[in-house]
């Protein structure tokens, strides 16, 4: 019975001794300093261990009049300032052609350059990628769909068609803008100001099919609760009223927080619509109006902290260890 007794206190003592093990403690990174004493020339000796926030690039229009080497200029610069990733808004190629083996020729040069980011790349049409239904069926063959969504790190993103129009409706918008372009370079005459394709409203804001309206629509659905939401196209398609414009989308989009990011304007401008930031991009290579201070070449940087920190670096000031912009910087100039 003693024995007994013995083995029960015995028991109940080495259990009253166990504890909750310690968490074992996070290392800190190793700062080192000779100051002993006083005030010392630093904010704070705490720092981020681990970043929880996430940093994406954009590039705005290279074409609509490329000025060569800027957007390898650009491709460089990228590579120095490493984002997670990179979003375009369109107009990645000259197109407006049917010709299939021009555009091959012009998606490999820019695939080439491209492939030169060490970082992924998601493409979004503009005007010149998607000019008629053959550029649409080019598009679908060698890059899938036209307009699509991913989350990364709990952040929609959609990547919308601003060229989304019915075939008959897109040819006769090709068409017209074939003859404007024959006015510009005097084969025709008359003023660019009184042609078809100048009076259009798709040449400015763009259109949207009530199948992609539809698309975006589920996948808000499905994805109600993320953090943020950014909403990227290439012609400003919220400034179309209407069923083709973004109207029903902002709708949907009311109740969370997002941003809007487009181009085609090769000028740069900001607003709040609905107390949310919209932001027209102004070039990475693409025509530049001399007369306007907005058109500019830059790269765009968006820090995903508890909101978007948006900063938009132009390019003539990312420079290298020799205070040069990286390659082609030479070609950093209006046209």
């Amino acid at each position: 019975m003693r024995i007994y007794l013995a083995v029960i206190l015995c028991f109940l003592y080495i259990t009253s001794c166990k504890t909750t093990p310690e968490p074992t403690p996070i290392p800190q990174p190793k700062f080192e300093y000779d100051i002993t004493d006083g005030p010392t020339p630093w904010t704070s000796d705490t720092f981020e261990l681990e970043e929880e926030d996430f940093t994406f690039g954009i590039i705005s229009d290279l074409n609509g009049g490329e000025r060569e080497g800027v957007y390898s200029t650009a491709v460089a610069q990228l590579n120095r300032l490493d984002p997670t990733f990179v979003l375009s808004v369109g107009d990645l190629i000259d197109g407006g052609t049917e010709d299939l083996d021009q555009l091959t020729r012009e998606w490999d040069s820019f695939d080439a350059r491209t492939a030169k980011l060490n970082m992924p790349f998601f493409y979004l049409g503009g005007n010149h990628d998607l000019t008629n239904p053959t550029m649409r069926t080019f598009w679908k063959n060698r890059l899938g769909p036209r307009y699509y969504h991913f989350v990364y790190e709990d952040v929609l993103f959609l990547m919308m068609d601003s060229e989304d129009y019915e075939e008959k409706r897109m040819m006769e918008i090709y068409e017209a803008r074939a003859t404007a372009i024959k006015v510009i370079n005097g084969e025709l005459e008359g003023a660019y100001e009184d042609t078809d394709y100048f009076k259009m409203e798709e040449r400015r804001v763009g259109g949207m099919s009530t199948d992609q309206l539809n698309y975006f629509k589920q996948v808000l659905t499905k994805y109600p609760n993320v953090r943020w939401t950014f909403v990227l196209m290439h012609k400003p398609l919220w400034m179309r009223e209407g069923n083709k414009g973004l109207g029903q989308l902002e709708a949907e989009l009311s109740n969370r927080p997002y941003t809007v990011i487009n181009g085609h304007f090769h000028s740069f401008s900001h607003r709040e619509r609905h107390g949310r930031d919209y932001t027209i991009l102004g070039t990475t290579g693409g025509g530049q109006d001399p007369t306007d201070s907005l058109s500019f070449d830059h790269i765009t940087l968006v820090r995903m902290a508890k909101k978007p920190v948006v900063t938009h670096l132009k390019m003539e000031g990312i420079l290298d260890e020799t205070g040069q912009a990286p390659k082609g910087a030479k070609t950093l100039h209006k046209k």
